[in-house]
């Protein structure tokens, strides 16, 4: 599998993560982790169900990636996202030590980078996949959102 079609695979994990949010009602970020070519942790917003505004998915996948490896670093993994993390993920991503970070949409407004936050230098950085599928998704939540209210 190539590294392309490889992320792209991961990234639609992710989406059908996202999706699961959007049903719940959660602003719909998905995420998974993967470790040697396997998915061993997914997740997605979980902010409104817990009333907890560090419920983030990439937190959840996280927590549920250290505990599946045993440890807290998440050194030869990737994060596969589908909207650039915040500054708040990033930073527990950073402590982390992940190796590799794959994003669906920037967010413009709150994600790391417009924030200037540092990820750890080791980490590599790869956005835009499947962008407009994740940014449409998100789209329509908040569509949905403001026609409802």
């Amino acid at each position: 599998m190539s590294l392309v079609t490889s992320d792209e695979y991961y990234m639609k994990k992710a989406l059908e993560e996202a999706e699961a949010a959007f049903r719940k009602g959660e602003v719909p970020v998905g995420a998974v982790i993967v470790a040697q070519d396997r998915v061993i942790a997914r997740s997605h917003n979980l902010t409104e169900l817990l009333n907890d505004v560090t419920a983030h998915a990439e937190m959840q996948a996280i927590t549920s990636a250290s505990n599946y490896i045993g440890g807290k670093f998440l050194q030869n993994c990737t994060l596969y996202v589908t909207l650039e993390p915040c500054q708040m993920c990033a930073g527990a991503l950073y402590w982390s030590q992940i190796s590799k970070i794959v994003y669906g949409a920037r967010d413009e407004e709150r994600g790391y980078i417009k924030m200037n936050t540092t990820l750890h230098p080791k980490t590599v950085v790869r956005g835009g996949v499947l962008a407009e599928e994740a940014a449409a998704l998100l789209r329509k939540f908040f569509i949905e959102r403001r026609n409802f209210n």
